[in-house]
């Protein structure tokens, strides 16, 4: 009787930590994702081009069958681009809706302030849409990243471009949180290997509007080669303030200024500006084949043209589905963190460089190259930098 009580009790045991041991947002029909997305803020256009590119490639991998005999489910939040409603959609994520992954979360300050809430209920942070070097590093099990570091892209595109040009005087305009300071950081160490110092640093606060006292200030500083540490219309708002007053230096984005919105909402004004980037707008009338497949597919499926952040939000799911059909179908973080820590994701039709992980990289890629918009369309004018 006593054994029999026993086993009893151990079983009873084993019944009530079953749940506990089961792996969070993986059931033997579905994985489910989560994603933050600003869908109402002032980067509302990126977040809908992510959140519709993911989409396309969830319904894709559907369609096939799915990951292992599993189905994706993406669940997607609004920040508004505020740090603190991003905060509330991760706990929604991680606690309510028990997903296996963050995936494709847009914003620097946003997803560093959703690291604690990740993190404690061990949840990879998959491919953020930011190039800030927090992604990475520190080193941490359950980060991974894929994008050229904003540091990197303009420590390397601001020398290249500024001897190019032949320029005298530098400045930089920037966004006063994370996302800016690294675009700043990485225009002081770039001109600083060619010898030049930033002649005027002049900044702005997330979500202003009106830049005519900062571009006044580095017009009086006779500056012909600006950085842009901008966004979408803070870039637009510079630029065409700049030639409104007659101020037309030589202007470099970082790959947070590289998108069809800048030239669709900033018109002719915007013709002339550089930015970093990898991976090139998809136009439906791209000259190469395989990406005038795939956007003219977009573009039946939602009657919207594709952009550089479809294929942000198209890629970062395709990623992650090499990573969980790796891992096999007993799909856990361990299993998952694993099969990424030996993965090499071949470049792909956009022109993104290969990219390689390890239980000691955590950025699939520090390569970056530099676009132009020329007649109202981005146009690749550099190899990729290293």
């Amino acid at each position: 009787m006593a054994l029999k009580h026993a086993l009893t009790v151990l079983t009873a045991t084993l019944i009530a930590a079953g749940p506990a041991l089961a792996q969070q947002g993986v059931t033997k029909s579905e994985i489910t994702l989560g994603s933050i997305q600003d869908l109402s803020g002032p980067l509302a256009g990126f977040g809908k081009q992510i959140r519709m590119g993911m989409m396309l490639r969830v319904d894709e991998i559907n369609e096939q069958g799915g990951i292992n005999g599993r189905k994706l489910s993406l669940k997607i939040e609004d920040s508004g681009y505020d740090p603190k409603r991003a905060v509330l959609a991760a706990q929604k994520l991680v606690n309510q809706d028990k997903v296996f992954a963050i995936v494709g979360h847009i914003g620097t300050a946003q997803n560093v302030a959703t690291f604690p809430v990740l993190f404690e209920k061990n949840v990879v942070n998959f491919f953020p849409i930011t190039a800030a070097r927090e992604m990475y590093e520190p080193l941490h099990r359950l980060k991974y990243s894929f994008a050229a570091t904003y540091y990197d892209q303009t420590r390397l595109a601001a020398p290249k471009l500024y001897k190019e040009k032949n320029a005298q005087k530098a400045c930089i305009i920037y966004q006063d949180d994370e996302f800016g300071l690294e675009v700043l950081r990485g225009a002081e160490a770039g001109l600083k290997t060619i010898g030049v110092e930033l002649a005027e640093k002049t900044s702005f606060k997330r979500a202003a509007t009106d830049f005519s006292s900062q571009v006044a200030r580095m017009k009086a500083a006779n500056c012909d080669f600006v950085v842009l540490g901008t966004l979408i219309r803070e870039t637009i708002g510079t630029v065409g303030t700049a030639r409104k007053t007659g101020f037309n230096p030589t202007f470099l984005g970082s790959a947070g200024a590289y998108t069809d919105l800048i030239h669709k909402l900033g018109g002719p004004a915007m013709n002339g500006i550089y930015a970093a980037m990898t991976v090139q707008n998809p136009y439906l009338d791209e000259t190469s084949q395989p990406i005038r497949f795939w956007a003219n597919k977009y573009k039946t499926k939602y009657n919207e043209d594709p952009a550089v952040f479809s294929i942000y939000g198209y890629s970062v799911i395709d990623a992650f589905i090499r990573g969980a059909q790796k891992a096999g179908p007993n799909l856990t973080t361990d299993s998952f963190i694993k099969a990424m820590d030996s993965m090499t994701i071949p470049p792909d039709i956009f022109g993104a460089p290969e990219m390689t992980f390890s239980a000691t990289k955590r950025l699939g890629n520090d390569s970056s190259r530099i676009s132009q918009i020329q007649d109202g369309k981005w146009k690749v004018v550099s190899d990729y930098m290293k």
